[in-house]
């Protein structure tokens, strides 16, 4: 009896082991602050990227325009 016992709770805490792992490992990633500075600079560059995309809708005609006055001073050489 007593080595099914040992057995049984060899068994269990074979299995519970990765559980209390992983448990453990996502716990110090939440306490860990060098994710916070991943996190902000990732916020960043999409703020940058929105303005970007705002920048480009709103100064189409003009960007064009000057894209088409160096093309044709290029094809004029």
């Amino acid at each position: 009896m007593n080595t099914m016992t040992d057995t049984a709770g060899k068994v269990q805490s074979w299995a519970f082991c990765p559980v209390v792992r992983t448990r453990q490992y996502a716990r110090t990633l939440l306490q860990e602050e060098s994710a916070q500075g991943t996190t902000e600079y990732a916020i960043l560059v999409g703020v940058l990227v929105v303005i970007a995309i705002i920048a480009i809708v709103a100064f189409k005609g003009k960007v064009q325009d000057l894209w088409n006055a160096i093309s044709e001073g290029i094809n004029s050489l």
